[in-house]
């Protein structure tokens, strides 16, 4: 599935334009095309290896839209602890959104301040490259 396949299966007009703004956010600060992971834009990747052995690939930032929310996949904010100190400042001047584990949740862009909101992908592309620096 491509990028825009995800998009035009989007059952609600207003969120199809969203995701191709937060698309074009994240572009901006990636410098990267997306590539679709399940239902998950993700721009970048990162290679992961944990003390088990477990290994894998997977995504440096992402969204994924549906008809009631996008979800902001912002890892580098929860695996670097300066990333998840500066974020809580941004994310008190966001707007309307929720947490939960390595996401933020906005309902409709017309919720937030999208100045804040691509300082927060910054911030989070930053602390990936820190925490796993691009090959």
């Amino acid at each position: 599935m491509t990028f825009e396949d995800h998009v035009s299966a989007v059952d609600h007009a207003g969120k199809r334009d969203e995701a191709r703004a937060l698309d074009a956010l994240f572009r901006k600060v990636s410098g990267q095309v997306p590539a679709m992971w399940g239902k998950i834009a993700g721009y970048g990747t990162y290679h992961y290896r944990y003390d088990s052995g477990r290994e894998g690939d997977s995504f440096r930032a992402g969204f994924a839209t549906t008809k009631a929310k996008h979800s902001l996949h912002l890892m580098g904010l929860y695996c670097d602890a300066e990333a998840g100190e500066a974020s809580k400042a941004l994310l008190a001047k966001l707007g309307k959104h929720s947490t939960g584990a390595s996401c933020v949740y906005i309902n409709k862009l017309a919720d937030v301040d999208m100045g804040v909101l691509e300082e927060l992908v910054q911030l989070n592309w930053n602390a990936m490259n820190r925490a796993y620096p691009p090959a």
